[in-house]
């Protein structure tokens, strides 16, 4: 009797820690960075729609699970790293650089981290710049031997400025000084003059000229640098939570959807949350943006963080290689884009940019041609309008500022690399014709009047033009 009642009293004991363990939530840290915008759809959008609600797992092992979703925000990389080496998050966004860092300080831990999906890059390098003071006379990289350049120390930007530099077949360490900067100290240093230029990541090449103190002078495109940011993850946690992390990535699948149906909508939101404006963070989301948004593990990417590994070697950051076949893994996003009923092979090999399917707000004749497309975003209106051609949108603008209405914001695609730019910052060239070309550098205006005829001229020049002709 005295035995039956221990093993009674035991059995009663273990149903109650059983009970206890089932109770216990599983943690879901993600440590996001919200003002690098082309993180949203992997941190800031997730967590403001409560888009991993909806994935969380809740059956087969998941039977009885409850969550502790955890959310924190970070201004860069590093600390979001150190916070995962120490295990107080499970899942991170960032760049190339710092991520590629994420997976060195894992290693050096004797742990590992696994880069698990791309949520916005740009395989030519778009996205990374270089900017100069409003007033400063530098039109181009050219002009800025012997100049003091700034820039993050170990970031995806750094990487782009030592390529630029060294395409030039400059020395970085005597033909230019090379400065230490964050992107907060860097913006009132440029408005200061303490600076000749400043090299950053998303958005702060565009978010400076926006607020009227820089010009940018240099896209990363021009350096061909593949850049991105992606989402990491803990890979004990993806050993052991693996359904989890497939959940996550539905839920940045969804947030992506959801800001292709509505840009404006979301970069309004995404303003909202960071500060940054709405007509920046478009920039990047829109239609025809400055990054696509892309999943899928193209081969640009890998290399960018084998390039990055290699660069945090020569910067003296890192001091052993990463293994990129075991580092990068296609293994979790394939399986949330399967679920999503997506083709990632297929995704894969589309370069294409984000699509603009539109009809012309003049003509209402559809937009095939998106190589000079113009777009115009009026304030008090919720939707950017769409033009063909950036000679149709002024022409309009024209029109409906004697209407009383005013424009927020007017965007032009650069004639030759296609990226977006604010038309305000553009040089043009106008042919006999009238048709129009924006360019983000007055020399590759002035390069392509020479080649094909026609005359450059910047922002103002041509509206004024236009209201001549008329």
């Amino acid at each position: 009797m005295i035995i039956h009642r221990y093993t009674a009293i035991y059995a009663a004991v273990v149903a109650v820690t059983l009970g206890s363990a089932k109770a216990e939530p599983i943690r879901v840290a993600i440590g996001t960075q919200d003002t690098t915008i082309n993180c949203a759809t992997g941190g800031l959008l997730i967590r403001e729609l409560k888009l991993l609600d909806k994935y969380l797992p809740h059956d087969g092992k998941y039977k009885d699970a409850t969550y502790d979703i955890q959310w924190r925000n970070f201004t860069s990389g590093a600390p979001l790293t150190n916070e995962m080496v120490a295990g107080k998050l499970d899942f991170g966004a960032m760049a190339d650089f710092p991520g590629s860092l994420n997976g060195v300080a894992f290693q050096k831990a004797g742990r590992r981290s696994l880069f698990i999906s791309v949520l916005s890059g740009s395989t030519k390098g778009s996205g990374n710049g270089i900017v100069v003071p409003a007033g400063s006379p530098a039109r181009s990289l050219d002009d800025l031997k012997g100049k003091t350049i700034s820039v993050p120390f170990a970031s995806t930007a750094h990487g782009m400025l030592l390529r630029a530099i060294e395409a030039k077949g400059w020395n970085p360490d005597a033909d230019v000084s090379i400065i230490t900067q964050a992107p907060e100290v860097a913006g009132p240093a440029l408005q200061a003059n303490k600076v000749d230029a400043h090299a950053d990541f998303v958005p702060f090449a565009e978010l400076f000229p926006w607020r009227g103190f820089a010009r940018k002078i240099f896209d990363g495109s021009q350096a061909s640098t593949p850049t991105f940011h992606g989402a990491l993850v803990d890979a004990d946690y993806a050993d052991k939570y693996p359904e989890i992390v497939t959940a996550y990535l539905r839920a940045a699948l969804e947030a992506d959807r959801l800001i292709a149906s509505e840009p404006e909508r979301y970069s309004e939101l995404i303003a909202k949350v960071t500060g940054i404006e709405a007509e920046v963070v478009y920039l990047f989301h829109g239609p025809l943006g400055l990054q696509t948004r892309d999943a899928t593990w193209k081969p640009e990417f890998q290399q960018a963080v084998a390039t990055s590994i290699k660069t945090l070697k020569y910067l003296k950051r890192a001091d052993s290689d990463l293994d990129i076949d075991k580092f990068v893994t296609d293994r979790f996003i394939r399986t949330a884009l399967t679920q999503a009923g997506r083709d990632y092979d297929a995704e894969k090999v589309n370069y294409a940019q984000l699509p603009l399917k539109a009809r012309d707000a003049a003509s209402g004749a559809e937009i095939t041609d998106v190589s000079r497309v113009a777009q115009i975003w009026l304030k008090d209106e919720p939707q950017v309008r769409h033009y063909a051609s950036p000679e149709a949108a002024l022409k309009a603008l024209a029109v409906l500022e004697k209407d009383g209405k005013a424009a927020r914001v007017v965007y032009a695609q650069d004639r030759e690399s296609g990226i977006k730019l604010f038309a305000s910052q553009a040089w043009f060239v106008r042919a006999t014709s009238g048709e129009l070309s924006a360019f983000l550098l007055k020399d590759g205006a002035e390069q392509w009047a020479k080649a094909k005829g026609g005359t450059v001229l910047d922002f103002a020049a041509v509206r004024e033009s236009l209201v001549a002709s008329r």
